[in-house]
């Protein structure tokens, strides 16, 4: 799809800008990013029922969206309309066509972005979500003369700073110990599959965030947190334990006859076992990171560590 937005701009938003607003020709940055599937590669034959269509977005800075918004969105609105088979639906319609390089970060990122000066306070980052941010800085930009819009683009691309990302890894140390490696067993042990169930979705998501983090990528949207885990993890082998403890339930039958201990897993439970084997991949990956001396699949036994 980012195919048919390319030739769109070459084709026919190209020609525009420069035939009406040649003045400005070299200050508009353009491409297709943000919301949509489409914007991340992943649209298909099932995306495409709904928010689905061909367009671009045109960037401004704040003074010249003051002078030449207006009317460079109406043109840009006919040219759209003009279009045969460009299927834009109105809710993509407001994720497309011209708007501030300010208001197309600080609303998919739900704060006052300062991109002028181009920084971001730690206590903006940390009330970031990975989804937010893979969706900022996806899709493909056209051109940008000016570099304003991509210099903030970069400022994110380039990732959470240091304290920031072993803050998150530590979050999602946790987590997953306390799901999947505490809780999942603890719910098990009173024969509450209910429970336990939440628990496993819970490990499996804190892991794959976890695997996102310390590769230093964001994890998009969770709809498509696994193809985009498929995309990254190359040799495989993580997906494979994630796509396995997907394709698991809660089975009381390991349980029959087993009392819960805190510090003996039920590996006669094979979600138990995939979860000790997630760990280790963990901790071997945080090893390699540097973040920590030694390998524990006990996650929670190192959130300290990475903290310090």
């Amino acid at each position: 799809m980012t195919e048919d937005n390319r030739r769109f701009y070459e084709e026919s938003v190209k020609p525009l800008i420069h035939e009406r607003f040649g003045a400005y020709e070299s200050r508009i940055a353009v491409g297709i990013s943000g919301e949509g599937s489409d914007c991340f590669g992943y649209d298909d034959e099932i995306s495409r029922d709904h928010d689905f269509g061909t367009g671009v977005c045109l960037w401004l800075t704040d003074e010249d969206m003051q002078v030449v918004g207006k009317e460079l969105g109406e043109a840009y609105d006919e040219l759209v309309e003009m279009k045969e088979r460009s299927f834009l639906t109105e809710r993509l319609k407001e994720r497309r066509g011209v708007m501030t390089i300010h208001d197309f970060y600080s609303n998919i990122l739900r704060i006052d972005c300062n991109t002028k000066d181009c920084v971001m306070t730690e206590k903006q980052w940390l009330s970031l979500d990975h989804s937010c941010l893979a969706t900022a800085v996806n899709g493909e930009v056209f051109r940008d003369d000016p570099g304003q819009f991509m210099h903030f683009r970069s400022l994110l691309q380039n990732y959470y700073p240091e304290r920031v990302w072993r803050i998150r890894i530590a979050e999602k140390m946790h987590e997953y110990s306390s799901a999947l490696q505490v809780n999942y067993q603890r719910c098990m042990g009173r024969g509450d599959t209910v429970s336990a169930e939440i628990c496993r979705i819970k490990g499996m998501t804190a892991a794959m965030e976890l695997y996102f983090l310390l590769k230093r990528r964001y994890m998009p949207y969770y709809k498509w947190a696994y193809r985009a885990l498929t995309d990254l993890d190359k040799s495989g082998a993580f997906t494979a334990r994630i796509d396995e403890l997907a394709n698991l339930h809660s089975d009381k039958e390991p349980w029959e006859g087993t009392k819960y201990r805190p510090n003996r897993p039920n590996l006669k439970d094979r979600i138990v076992g995939v979860a000790e084997d997630i760990g280790y991949d963990i901790s071997e990956m945080l090893k390699d990171t540097g973040l920590i001396a030694r390998i524990n699949p006990y996650l929670e036994a190192d959130v300290d560590t990475v903290l310090s």
